[in-house]
Parts: structure tokens; C-alpha cells; sequence
């Protein structure tokens, strides 16, 4: 392997704090700084190699190269994503845990969750209706909540509905750097692992019979190649990671809603524009928006990328914010416009708010289409099944929180069913497949 090449680094020693924040802005505001798309930083008292754009994104999702293992932060693993989960693995294991996940995915159970999510949310306006006001963010943390668990096979007693709902969001929340956040993270996922466990549990004696398609059904019967069933602890880890994600949604649900509200023009073309608006609004609202800042894995193999050699167990940052809005991909990137996914032909790595490359194999995200079809149908019933008033609040979001939302949760009034409500809801039911 030949010299390595020097590149610009980081000239504070650890750069940790200054992550967490500035947040969102801190990986393309180094990018800057530095003048580069790759440099070397310090955090938590590591090396680590960030990388930006759609080629540093390929070679980033090239399990050739890179592995997962040892990679995520501890305290992610406490609190978000579960010891000993899908997240953390690569090759066969990986690859014969994404195949569990995707048996769930298909086509027709896709369908069902975004049917079940609507038939939820038809409930939820009958509700709306009839009070002052309407927090849109915590409404969609229950719906979503709701359909999540009916698609799961997961049982969900009334009485427990915001109790399961904020622990899956303090969870999603635990994230952004704040110890506070970390420390209710974690509590909420003890809680909520004891629960999905005790789910496991009944599901295997056979006190709790969800259909054999259902989540609960498969990952407590779930078989490694070796012929045994995962432990308990294990099947209800990757129980909540099939489900989980889904409350992750009413982020981008919020966001989506802001920019039908600051750009009135989506709204109509939501309404009226051609059928296809939906999916190519919920694509852009993934890309402008922010969930996820970066991804981070560990050099498996060295190899050499503009003359910069990449060691064994170095760890990397991939910048997906800035990937999402890198001007080497996307025409006036930091405008919102859904039209850029008409016909999109684009790269798989350049578009990464879930992950790049492929769903099968590689690291992006299985429920990723689910997502999709969840958004698309909910930005379309919003813009042709209710009518409501936008009060003055604060509607403003920061990129130094992850995740980011509008301060206010943004609060809707005078919520009304329009004219053609019903047949507008049955089409919907019936007028939506995945987009692949």
C-alpha cells in the first residue's frame, strides 16, 4: 500500500462536545471549515475518519470493507437499538438476521400497516373534531404507536396506549447527546424489553396466538442456522427493532406537515397534482429534513480512497445529513422540492436518510418502503380528507437537537372532515402499493 495521504484535521483534540452541540451542523460545518468532504477528528477519545457524499457513501455501505461490530456507541445499544441486535452484526449473521426481517416486509403486510395506520388515524379525526386544539406530533406518536403494535401481532391494552407510546419515543429521543435523554432512554427501554419479553414468553407457551405472518409470531419462533431458537432477551430486542422504528415516522410526519404549511403549493398539488406527488413529497421530506446526522462503522479490511489509507479498526463517520444535501448530487439542494423524484434515476448512495445500498445485503434499512407508504398516504389524507387552522407558534426547528421537530409540536384548530371524506379514505385504502 503506498503513503498515506495527509488530511486536513480537526484542530480541536476531541471534538465529542461540539458534536453534540451543534448537532445537525457540526459535520458539514467541519466539511467547511476544513475544505474537504474527508478529515480526521477525535471522538469520545477516538480517532475517527469523517466522510461525506455519495462515493464516500458507497464505499462506507461496502461490507468488504467495513464492519458494524464493536462500531455503535454503547449507549446506543442501552437505549435504542437493544444488546446484541441486527444493527451491530455483519456478514452471514447479518445477512441471515436482515432476511427474518425482510420475510415481514412483503408487499401485502406493507399494505396492511399502512391500512391499519389510516384506519387509526380515521379514528383520531373523529376526535379532532370535537377539541380546541391538536398537538400534531403526539397524535402521530399514538397512531403510529397503535398501528405498530396491531401489525406486530403485539398486544396493546388501552389502559398502557401512552405508557408504550412514550417509552418508544424517550427511546428514538436518547440519541441526541443529552445525558438527561440518555438516562430516560434507558429507562424506557428497560421497561419496554421486560414487556416485549414477557410477549415472547406467552407467545412460546402458547398463552398468546398472534397470526404466523405477525412479528411476535416470527421472531419467537425464529431458528438460527445452528437450528436454535434466539433467547428470549434476543427474540424481544429484534421484536421492538421490527416495530419500534415506525414511531421514528412522526418526525418526518411532522416535518412533512411544516412544509405543507410554509410551502401551501405541495398542498395543493397533494390534493390535486398528479398520483405520484405523494411518494415524490415523502421522498424529499426524507432528504431535506434531518433525522439521523451520521452513521459510524469500523474499517474491516485496509484499503486506500483518495490516497488516504483507511487502517484496520479505524473508526469512520459517514455525514448522512450532509450526503442527503451534498451539491455533487442534488441540484439547489438546500430547497425543498418534491419534484426531484419525478422519474429519480439518482443513486442508491446518494439518497441515504435510511441507509445506502442494498436492502437484501447491506445495511440500509428494511422497513425503508413501509416508511414511504406510511408518509405518502398520510401527506395525501391530510391535504384531501381534513381542512384545519394553523395558530401563530413557534413553528421553528434546530439543527442542534437530534432528533429535530417544530418547538411547537405544531398545533392545529377547527379541525373538519372535507365534503368527499369518505370515498377520498376508501381510495386511499385501496390506491396505494409500495414504490420500489
Amino acid at each position: 500500500m503506498t503513503k498515506n495521504k495527509t488530511i486536513p484535521r480537526a484542530e480541536q483534540w476531541d471534538q465529542t462536545f461540539s458534536l453534540i452541540d451543534e448537532g445537525f451542523e457540526f459535520l458539514p460545518g467541519q466539511r467547511d471549515q476544513l475544505g474537504s468532504d474527508l478529515f480526521e477528528t477525535r471522538l469520545l477519545g477516538k480517532k475517527a475518519v469523517c466522510i461525506a457524499g455519495e462515493e464516500a457513501a458507497e464505499i462506507f455501505y461496502d461490507t468488504e470493507k467495513f464492519k458494524r461490530e464493536g462500531a455503535m456507541p454503547k449507549p446506543l445499544k442501552m437505549s435504542l437499538f437493544g444488546e446484541g441486535s441486527l444493527h451491530g452484526m455483519d456478514g452471514e449473521a447479518h445477512r441471515n438476521r436482515k432476511r427474518t426481517f425482510l420475510s415481514m416486509f412483503t408487499p401485502d403486510r406493507v399494505e396492511e400497516l399502512k391500512q391499519m395506520a389510516l384506519k387509526h388515524l380515521d379514528a383520531k379525526v373523529d376526535e379532532w373534531e370535537h377539541r380546541d386544539q391538536v398537538v400534531l406530533f403526539d397524535e402521530m406518536q399514538e397512531i403510529l404507536t397503535r398501528a405498530g403494535c396491531e401489525w406486530a401481532g403485539v398486544p396493546l391494552q388501552e389502559s398502557e396506549v401512552k405508557q408504550r407510546t412514550t417509552e418508544m419515543i424517550d427511546m428514538i429521543d436518547s440519541f441526541g447527546g443529552s445525558l438527561s435523554r440518555f438516562r430516560k432512554g434507558k429507562k424506557a427501554r428497560d421497561s419496554h424489553q421486560a414487556w416485549l419479553e414477557k410477549i415472547i414468553k406467552d407467545v412460546r407457551k402458547g398463552k398468546l396466538n398472534p397470526e404466523p405472518n405477525t412479528a411476535a409470531y416470527i421472531m419467537a419462533h425464529h431458528r438460527e442456522t445452528n437450528g436454535k431458537k434466539w433467547d428470549t432477551k434476543t427474540a424481544a430486542v429484534e421484536l421492538s427493532n421490527s416495530f419500534r422504528p415506525l414511531l421514528a415516522t412522526a418526525y418526518f410526519l411532522i416535518l412533512g406537515a411544516l412544509a405543507m404549511h410554509q410551502h401551501p403549493e405541495t398542498a395543493e398539488k397533494l390534493k390535486n397534482g398528479p398520483d405520484s406527488y405523494g411518494h415524490w413529497f415523502a421522498q424529499e421530506t426524507r432528504r431535506y429534513y434531518p433525522f439521523v446526522p451520521a452513521m459510524i462503522a469500523k474499517v474491516d479490511k485496509p484499503f486506500l480512497w483518495k490516497g488516504y489509507e483507511f487502517k484496520k479498526n479505524t473508526r469512520v463517520v459517514l455525514d448522512l445529513f450532509g450526503t442527503n444535501r451534498h451539491p455533487d448530487s442534488w441540484d439547489d439542494p438546500n430547497a425543498f422540492i418534491p419534484e426531484r423524484f419525478d422519474n429519480w434515476q439518482g443513486s442508491p448512495f446518494a439518497f441515504v436518510p435510511q441507509g445506502g445500498g442494498d436492502h437484501h445485503t447491506g445495511h440500509r434499512c428494511a422497513g425503508e418502503w413501509l416508511t414511504v407508504l406510511v408518509m405518502s398516504s398520510f401527506f395525501e389524507f391530510f391535504a384531501k380528507n381534513i381542512e384545519y387552522d394553523v395558530p401563530e407558534q413557534d413553528l421553528s426547528f434546530s439543527l442542534k437537537r437530534m432528533p429535530t421537530y417544530p418547538k411547537s409540536g405544531f398545533i392545529i384548530e377547527n379541525v373538519r372532515k372535507t365534503a368527499d371524506y369518505e370515498e377520498t379514505l376508501r381510495e386511499l385504502n385501496k390506491g396505494f402499493s409500495a414504490v420500489r
